[in-house]
Order: structure tokens, then C-alpha cells, then sequence
């Protein structure tokens, strides 16, 4: 069945319900995590060991509070804003390609948790690693913002990370990326995460950090050529049966 004709006009004015809606999910979710933003805050402080942080400007009790907010609200409303991507980009899309995304887009939510309770998992020992690093003449006082903003970015970081099945099954199924392919440049993409895992683990360690956030998303990568074989596979026998309805 072909897709209406949409005039500019048309999807602009998709594109703008489209982002009300979107932000009005985002910001539902962000007010009622506002008011659990301090159970939120003891939870994230949890890694740390019992830090007693600072604040060094009147606005940073509502500024931490909202940006603690905000992260659950966008996390939280993923399934609302992400569906709304996905029917805003279809009517530009084959069946075949809408299928590519429509599935892989499920697990991402999955994966972006499992990848931020990762990124939780590692803090605890990364915290500590980092408040030994201080010399005996320094006297660390832990900024709230500062240090918010560390675990929000490390966590972010990790979900994002664990993205990397999504991106590559759909790559696959778009025909953009093979099994043989992923196979081929497994040196060039372990490199590539190795030097991810470094950025993103600022502690001391250059090697034992990184190997622990490196792991699981080798772990992924190779999951990944395991999916895009199966994908491959299963067009090949779909292949063949239209071939011999064909015939």
C-alpha cells in the first residue's frame, strides 16, 4: 500500500507534534523523578563510600536535582520519544528497512540499562581509585556538580557503549555490513574499543581498567557476528523459497 503524499508543510507539522509529544514525555517523567531526586542522589552516591559533597553556589541544589531528574526523565521516556522517531522516519523507508530497525530498536532500551548498571558496577572501584590518587598535601573537596556530572557522564557513556549490537545488527540488515565483514576488521574494532575504554576510564591504570570495560563490549561484538550470521542465513533461505515460488 503506498504512503500518503505529504507536502513540507505536512512534515514539518509531523515533525513538531512529533517533538511536543516527545518533550512532553521527557518532562512528565522528569517532574515526578524531580521529587525522588534524593533517594536518586544517595543511590548514586553509593559508589563513592560515603563522600560528603560540597556545593559552592546557591542554584546547585536545584541544578543537581534537575540534572539528576532530567537523565531519569530521557531514560525513562525512551520508549515514547524513540517510538516517535521511528514513525517519523518510516514513511521514508522500504518494509524491508523499517523491519531492519523496528526490532533492534526493543533491545536497545534493554541494552542502554544493562550498559548504565555496568557503568553503575565499575564506579565503585573507580571512585576509590580516583580519591587515592590525591597527594597527602592535597585536600580533596568533592563538588555535588562535579561529581553528578562524572557519574551521569560515565553511566551515559556505558549505555551508549552497549548500544553497539543495535548499530551493527541494523547495519547488517540494511545490507550496509556482513558477517565476513565484522569478522574481518575484528583487529580494527577491538582497537577501537580498547581506545574507547581508555577515554572513558580516567583512572591511573592503563591497562586493567580499560580490560574491564573493553570485555563485554568484545562480548557484544562478537554477539553481534553471531546475529548478523543468523540474519544472513535466514535471507538465504527466504531467497530460496521465493526462487522456487518462482520457478
Amino acid at each position: 500500500m503506498p504512503e500518503k503524499y505529504m507536502s513540507l508543510f505536512d512534515h514539518l507539522e509531523e515533525l513538531r507534534m512529533r517533538i511536543l509529544w516527545s518533550g512532553a514525555a521527557i518532562l512528565i517523567v522528569t517532574a515526578v523523578a524531580f521529587f525522588f531526586s534524593d533517594p536518586l542522589l544517595k543511590l548514586l552516591l553509593l559508589p563513592s563510600g560515603g563522600l560528603q559533597l560540597k556545593a559552592f553556589s546557591l542554584m546547585d541544589g536545584f541544578l543537581i536535582k534537575w540534572r539528576i531528574a532530567l537523565y531519569t526523565g530521557v531514560v525513562g521516556a525512551f520508549p515514547i520519544w524513540a517510538y516517535h522517531v521511528y514513525r517519523y522516519v518510516t514513511p521514508g523507508l522500504k518494509d524491508n528497512e523499517r523491519k531492519a530497525i523496528f526490532s533492534p530498536l526493543i533491545g536497545a532500551f534493554i541494552l542502554f540499562i544493562l550498559g548504565s548498571l555496568f557503568g553503575y558496577y565499575l564506579l565503585w572501584s573507580m571512585i576509590r581509585v580516583l580519591i587515592r590518587l590525591f597527594p597527602s598535601e592535597v585536600q580533596f573537596l568533592p563538588a555535588a556538580d562535579d561529581y553528578i556530572s562524572f557519574v551521569i557522564f560515565f553511566m551515559l557513556a556505558c549505555g551508549l557503549a552497549f548500544q553497539l549490537p543495535t548499530v551493527l545488527i541494523i547495519l547488517v540488515r540494511l545490507h550496509i555490513l556482513t558477517a565476513d565483514i565484522l569478522r574481518k576488521q575484528r583487529r580494527v574494532a577491538y582497537f577501537v574499543l580498547f581506545v574507547f575504554a581508555e577515554v572513558i576510564t580516567p583512572v591511573s591504570d592503563p591497562i586493567v581498567a580499560p580490560l574491564t570495560v573493553m570485555v563485554p563490549l568484545i562480548i557484544l561484538y562478537e554477539i553481534s557476528i553471531f546475529a548478523a550470521v543468523r540474519i544472513e542465513s535466514r535471507r538465504g533461505k527466504n531467497l530460496q523459497i521465493d526462487s522456487g515460488v518462482q520457478n
